[in-house]
């Protein structure tokens, strides 16, 4: 009975960002458990996975997200679940700070983090709804729930600007916003909460990914497969009595 319990056999899947570091992992993975994937990413790349597509997609843009919904849906024969894994920023470094952060970057990080969050969920309800219901899977930050402790950046040129934690405080309430008003159309919608996953640019910096590791019950930071478990776990059946949830994995960091 519960063998297929995980399992993604069958379903077509969405993950924006997913050339980046997380979403190509979570891609693979899903690949891997069933399903016919679309990267939904800026760049078309070969991926090296026969279940696995690159279709451009620009997040920031409407009309580029809808190009992209539609020719997933043509090429996959419709869509089941979207990973909300996109975001880009502004604000970062040393005019990113709350007393001098322009009108313009501080919009921009805002919407990089929750309005790629809103415009893609907005545009695949339609498509979940042909599906017969589906999964959205949102992509919080630990930067959400608590503040970075400005005491472990230095000159890591890692340093997080404001805009991006209340964007994605705003992705975790959209979240149980979304769970409330879709549950009607059997359309599940939870997020995902990692801690710190350095992308392999800030990896080098050893001494900074000490400090992090610091940060967290288990002593180091995370590594992109890590990450993998809590969204296949919230794209398939074995969390179909969920929705409205935030799964936090971040080595504890937030539990202190």
């Amino acid at each position: 009975m519960y063998e297929k319990l995980f399992s993604l056999e069958g379903k077509h899947a969405v993950v924006t960002g997913g050339n980046g570091y997380l979403g190509a992992a979570l891609a693979r993975a899903m690949a891997d458990f069933g399903a016919d994937v679309a990267v939904a990413d800026l760049e078309v790349r070969e991926q090296g996975h026969d279940r696995i597509s690159s279709i451009a997609c620009d997040v920031s843009d409407t009309g580029s997200i809808r190009q992209m919904f539609k020719e997933t849906a043509d090429r996959l024969g419709g869509i089941d679940i979207l990973i909300n894994c996109a975001t880009y920023g502004a604000g970062y470094g040393p005019l990113g700070t709350v007393e001098r952060m322009s009108d313009d970057d501080w919009q921009k990080g805002l919407d990089g983090a929750a309005g790629t969050v809103f415009r893609c969920t907005r545009e695949v309800i339609p498509y979940l709804e042909r599906s017969g219901g589906g999964s959205i899977v949102n992509f919080g930050s630990m930067y959400g729930i608590v503040s970075p402790d400005p005491s472990i950046y230095g000159d890591s040129g890692a340093n997080n600007p404001a805009n991006y934690g209340a964007g994605k405080a705003a992705v975790i309430q959209f979240t149980r916003y979304c769970a409330a008003h879709l549950a009607g159309k059997g359309i599940r919608v939870n997020s995902v909460t990692p801690g710190p996953f350095p992308n392999p640019h800030i990896q080098q910096n050893e001494p900074f990914l000490e400090l992090l590791g610091k940060k967290t019950m288990l002593g180091r930071a995370g590594k992109a497969e890590e990450i993998v478990g809590a969204v296949v776990f919230l794209a398939s059946g074995a969390s179909s009595y969920m929705t409205g949830s935030n799964i936090v994995v971040d080595g504890g960091w937030t539990a202190w």
